[in-house]
């Protein structure tokens, strides 16, 4: 299903509080970069000066042009041409050093937000699609990219030749100024009323933006399953409603920036030709000269062509402002899940005892349904727990809670004694190994998915590992072996196959705590056997937590814990929970036949 902007919040209201000041959240990015910016506008002033001096030779060539001293005619023609040399080194030399700091700045954005988002907790996930995210990275930085590497320099340097310009043609003839001033305010009031408009329509037209890339992100990265069910047309439909949507908006947006710049570009022209007219019958009486006229004229299109690119701008600022909000709204996005300011360091070794106490929690999108009812459970250290019930019993969510994903509403959840909510994530999730259901396999050689448990792993045991959990054999027949390219998620390896670089990855990461979610549900039974051989030699001194089905996994599980709406319901060894009816027995019934037929 697409995701609307009104699904993700009230983008309307959003979009009538956008002000160009939001820019200013870009500072604290360019701060670093403080002389390369001095540089730049240095650079940007240096070259509104040398524009705006340009007139003044112009007028003394023309004045000049019936002397009779051709060597002071030559002069001016000379000092024109340096004049206009030093303009285009100048102007070189700013886009040079603003298009440099753009680059840097945007760098250092996409940076940022990459590692916030990357750390924030799961349940910021379930509200924000991660196409989302993308779009903001991706498109909302390339429209940041776009205003500090030129639209801030190209408003810079206009507003210095505006009011350069205004100064320096009420020193040249105050009469005509005084009549170009008077269709200043006409010019405004257009920027002002159809800026607002504008405003509004580039937030919505990004957000549409970001809705689309939410939708195709999801298509696309489920694209098995979309084919599998004959869902291309449909999918293929919501897609182009969402971007067709996004096309509408942006529609909206270029009509009413083409027609304010229309307007605005009209009205001052027609203001020029006006004041033109006037000052040529001043020549005709001899009030002004021809030069200086023709210098009035050329500062007068020099203020209407900086009035004609600031309204070209405004919209460029526009954008770039709701593109700003987007990435700070990112930055500052509440993470539900913080570790604490002083955190406590775990006792050494870490013997990985896990204790959950009367611990509630229910899904920030889920607040009605608890995933975990008062759940009292004592690991110890080493022991091997086996988690039983039936779908929704909160297996899953144990795991989850163990990794500190999210935290308990109420109750407390302990590693060796010390809250997780008093220790910093990372430290303490070095000591965890996870084998999830859905194995994740990156974009990368089958060498440096193993080695994701372990970054500094050697070659050496990275193979160990992969025979260890039966993976070695087939790795040796990839085209190129180790370091074949698996493909997006995996694409290259079977169902089996990604289970077991997974847990090639668990058993590399050699961690006192081991998670198994599943970890051999997608397994034949020949390679079962071979992982579970390496996964019972690995669980030898760990603490082990596994959600499983299986009877062979749940059997040598030195406890059961059976599960049901959130809650602990039984405990104890297979053969006692059988013997004692009620919901494990009638598991093991339903649930365990292939198993026990097996056995």
């Amino acid at each position: 299903m697409a995701r609307t902007p009104s699904q993700t919040k009230n983008n309307e209201e959003r979009a009538k509080s956008r002000r160009l000041g939001s820019l200013g959240a870009l500072w604290p990015f360019m701060r670093p970069y403080r002389l390369l910016l001095s540089a730049a506008l240095c650079a940007l002033v240096a070259t509104a000066c040398i524009s705006l001096i340009l007139p003044m030779a112009v007028r003394r060539v023309v004045d000049n042009f019936n002397t009779k001293s051709g060597e002071l005619l030559n002069l001016y023609f000379g000092a024109a041409l340096g004049i206009a040399a030093l303009l285009a080194l100048g102007t070189a030399l700013r886009y040079a050093l603003v298009s440099r700091l753009g680059e840097r700045v945007v760098a250092d954005i996409r940076k940022a937000v990459f590692d916030r988002v990357i750390s924030l907790s799961p349940a910021f996930y379930e509200k924000t699609m991660t196409g989302e995210v993308l779009s903001r990275i991706t498109t909302d930085t390339t429209l940041i990219l776009s205003v500090i590497g030129s639209s801030i320099s190209i408003a810079l340097r206009n507003i210095l030749l505006l009011v350069g310009g205004l100064i320096l043609m009420l020193f040249t003839s105050a009469k005509l100024t005084g009549l170009v001033m008077l269709i200043v305010p006409a010019v405004i009031v257009p920027i002002m009323v159809l800026g607002r408009r504008l405003r509004v329509l580039s937030r919505e037209n990004q957000d549409w933006i970001a809705a689309s890339s939410g939708n195709a992100s999801e298509a696309l990265t489920s694209v098995q399953t979309v084919q599998a069910y004959t869902h291309e047309t449909i999918s293929q439909a919501a897609f182009a409603d969402v971007t067709e949507k996004s096309f509408d908006a942006a529609r909206r947006r270029i009509w009413t920036r083409s027609g304010m710049t229309a307007i605005v570009i009209f009205l001052v022209f027609t203001g020029i030709v006006g004041v033109l007219w006037v000052g040529a019958w001043d020549v005709r009486a001899g009030v002004i000269s021809a030069g200086t006229l023709i210098q009035f004229v050329i500062y007068a299109v020099f203020v209407a062509g900086a009035v004609a690119a600031l309204s070209e701008v405004f919209g460029e600022l526009q954008r770039a402002a709701g593109a700003t909000e987007r990435l700070v709204d990112l930055l500052e996005a509440e993470d539900t899940v913080q570790d604490p300011s002083d955190p406590r360091s775990l006792p050494e070794p870490v013997r990985g005892e896990i204790v959950f106490d009367d611990v509630r929690f229910a899904y920030p999108t889920r607040r009605d349904t608890p995933a975990l009812d008062g759940v009292d459970l004592r690991i110890a250290p080493g022991e091997t727990v086996a988690l039983v019930g039936p779908s929704g019993a909160g297996k899953t969510t144990i795991i989850q809670m163990i990794q500190r994903f999210y935290d308990a509403d109420a109750g407390v959840i302990t590693l060796d004694g010390v809250p997780l909510t008093e220790l910093d994530r990372q430290a303490f999730r070095r000591h965890l190994a996870l084998v999830p259901q859905d194995p994740v396999i990156f974009a990368a050689s089958a060498r440096d998915n193993i080695r994701f448990g372990r970054p500094d792993a050697t070659d050496a045991e990275i193979e160990a590992a992969a025979r260890a959990a039966a993976a070695h054999g087939f790795l040796t027949e990839l085209p190129d072996g180790y370091d074949t390219w698996l493909g997006e998620r995996g694409v290259m390896l079977s169902g089996g196959q990604k289970q077991r670089v997974a847990i090639a990855r668990a058993i590399l990461r050699d961690a006192p705590v081991l998670l198994l979610d599943e970890a051999t549900s997608a397994l034949d039974a020949e390679s079962e056997r071979a992982v579970q051989q390496a996964v019972d030699t690995l669980a030898e001194g760990r603490t082990t937590v596994i959600v499983a089905h299986r009877l062979a996994t749940v059997k040598k599980a030195d406890r059961i814990i059976v599960m049901d709406e959130g809650r602990v319901v039984a405990t104890g060894a297979h053969d006692a929970l059988v013997a004692e009816g009620g919901l494990y027995a009638r598991l093991a019934r339903l649930q365990f036949t292939d198993g026990m037929a097996a056995e």
